[in-house]
């Protein structure tokens, strides 16, 4: 890609899951990343279910359930949309706080098996140290 040859990005495409993940985990580091993130299979089935090319944003409640999906990315990315959604949707899960439900990243991966799509694989977010 243009932009990361002159940023000096260079990173050969990944062959193996293993590979894949050393790359992510670079990544997470270099931008200091504060959510998680999914390191998808190296056939990309989560991508190709998800339609994740060229890039796209998705809020997931706490049941595992698609409360939003962007347009594709960068373009198709309208930030008021997804916030306005992520309100919503802390809403609505605050009003059902009373009941037991799923949590996290455990119902964002039945979500995925029921979708058949590979679970992938979670890294954690690393906290931000202090400058």
């Amino acid at each position: 890609m243009t932009s990361n040859d002159r940023a000096g990005i260079v990173v050969k495409q990944p062959k193996t899951k293993a590979e894949r993940v050393k790359v992510a985990h670079h990544c997470c580091t270099a931008l200091q990343m504060s959510m998680p993130v999914l390191v998808d299979e190296i056939d990309d089935r989560v991508g190709h279910a998800y339609s994740g090319m060229p890039d796209r944003l998705y809020v997931i409640d706490r049941d595992g359930r698609v409360a939003y999906k962007s347009g594709r990315g960068p373009f198709g990315f309208k930030p008021g949309e997804m916030e306005q959604s992520l309100v919503l949707t802390l809403l609505d899960e605050a009003e059902r706080a009373s009941r037991p439900t799923s949590r996290g990243a455990d119902a964002f991966r039945r979500s995925l098996e029921r979708d058949n799509v590979s679970e992938g694989l979670f890294l954690s977010p690393k906290k931000p140290t202090g400058h």
